[in-house]
């Protein structure tokens, strides 16, 4: 069977898109795939839900980012999205669908969690059969990736990691990757190359200034106060397609040997070796390029939510600074430049955290993985959202134990991730004794009609979880299952 691989993203920002060319790239260098395709969700769909996603984020982002941190924040914890918006997504997405089922793909992955809803419900339909991965594009965990099937979660960090068990996924499900970033990061550059390029010398601090997707008043501002650091230094600002800030910046440095404003560069790359300090927003893209190049980071307006995470992350590990104020930006920048040995440990710092070979990863853990999806029943699920409400580990939440996992007995893979009561309905349809460690095997062709109508009506059960066993079993007869638990689960 020819191994294709469709990897998914939405180009809200532009860290999802990079995300997913970065992946795309380590799949097409294997020679184990037959054909690789991406595809950017926001391309198929109509032009109102791509305003309101993108262009209305952005909106909101400039004008009133405290609403998008209330966003995130009440969006945070998992299984929680309102039913009223999955089906606005399934209905503003059918050429999207009708995209994903001609390529048939053996392998998707995700580098936004819209994409992900969508493949997560044609693997509950049953119209699509496939692995389904999800790449986390920020170093901190949103909720909103968890909300349906899954083959493996790809997360930036441990601390992530360590959430996701807490709050009852399989150990055997998350992978600490890190955030995919072009190829080459880590390798050694001729920097006095890269600098002369841009009329730079080699020998002189140069500082890296990005404007980032969105520029504005606040870079012309911040170039103003690193032009007027004492220390000596050089710099690079970099304003991507933004032509109207570029030439207001040309004028604003005119006659200024030492800074030198881009436009749209495919030069970033080498930039980011070849320079000793970095000035911009902490999105996770950004902030991952960052560190695989072992580049420090002066960090000035996060978005509200996802950016401000990333920024705490960043200052724990002591890889950054933060600006809290755009006047200090200078300031700051001083008291780096001119503190000996500051820049080198923070420069360790960032190379220790970075991760600049997750595409690679990435790339070989899917194509080593089964295609089984982790299903999570209802129930489960609700169990795993008051976990994480209630903020402690479910080895804190009392004797009772809740939660347990449904495992391949073949493979040891975890399979599903349910709750005690759905075990013993388990038993009571298959007339079995699923038991710690115990291989059952359990066939939905052994249930008549009728007893798949008491098991839907009784009192408190979950009518997913027939659903649930349906896909696990598929075409086969039957699939030989057992009960794992890991501490607290």
């Amino acid at each position: 069977m020819a191994t294709r691989v469709l990897v998914l993203s939405a180009s809200i920002g532009a860290g999802h898109t990079m995300a997913a060319d970065a992946v795309a790239a380590a799949f097409r260098s294997r020679h184990d795939v037959d054909e690789v395709a991406q595809l950017d969700v926001m391309r198929t769909t109509n032009e109102v839900y791509r305003l309101l996603y993108d262009d209305g984020y952005f909106a909101l982002v400039k004008s009133v980012p405290w609403i998008v941190g209330w966003g995130y924040d009440k969006s945070d914890q998992p299984f929680n999205l309102a039913r009223g918006l999955k089906a606005w997504d399934r209905v503003n997405n059918l050429d999207t669908v009708r995209a994903i089922r001609e390529f048939a793909p053996t392998h998707v992955v995700c580098t936004h969690f819209l994409p992900l809803r969508i493949v997560s419900l044609l693997l509950s339909q049953g119209t699509l059969s496939c692995s389904v991965s999800a790449v986390t594009t920020d170093y901190d965990f949103q909720g909103l990736w968890l909300t349906g099937a899954f083959t493996r979660m790809f997360v930036a960090r441990e601390e992530t990691r360590d959430h996701l068990l807490a709050i009852g996924v399989p150990e055997r499900r998350v992978t600490v990757s890190g955030i995919p970033v072009r190829a080459g990061l880590d390798a050694p550059v001729d920097r006095a190359a890269v600098l002369g390029r841009y009329g730079l010398r080699e020998g002189l601090p140069t500082v890296l200034v990005s404007a980032g997707a969105a520029g504005g008043d606040y870079v012309r501002a911040v170039v103003g106060q690193v032009q007027r650091v004492p220390t000596p230094h050089q710099t690079l600002v970099v304003c991507g397609r933004n032509a109207g800030l570029r030439a207001s910046l040309d004028a604003q440095t005119a006659g200024d040997p030492c800074v030198q404003v881009l436009g749209y560069t495919s030069d970033m790359g080498d930039l980011l070796r070849a320079t000793d300090l970095f000035v911009g927003k902490p999105g996770g893209l950004s902030s991952s390029e960052c560190m695989a190049a072992g580049l420090p980071m002066v960090l000035i307006n996060p978005i509200p939510g996802q950016e401000v995470r990333n920024s705490d992350y960043l200052l724990e590990e002591g890889a950054a600074v933060r600006c809290n104020y755009e006047t200090t930006v200078g300031s700051k920048i001083e008291r780096l430049l001119a503190e000996p040995g500051r820049l080198p440990a923070m420069a360790a710092a960032a190379r220790r955290i970075g991760h600049p070979r997750a595409a690679q990863t990435i790339a070989y853990d899917v194509l080593h993985d089964a295609d089984q999806s982790l299903w999570i029943t209802r129930s489960a699920q609700k169990a795993m959202l008051r976990v994480a409400e209630a903020g402690h580990p479910l080895e804190d939440a009392g004797p009772r134990r809740t939660l347990a996992i449904l495992a391949d007995a073949r493979t040891s893979m975890p399979v599903a991730v349910v709750t005690d009561d759905e075990v013993r309905r388990v038993d009571e349809l298959f007339d079995s004794q699923l038991r710690d460690g115990e291989d059952v095997e359990v066939a939905l062709d052994q249930l008549s009609r009728q007893d798949r109508l008491k098991i839907r009506v009784r009192p408190k059960t979950d009518p997913h979880l027939l659903l649930v066993l349906r896909r696990l079993i598929g075409d086969r007869a039957g699939v030989r299952l057992n009960v794992e638990r890991t501490a607290g689960v």
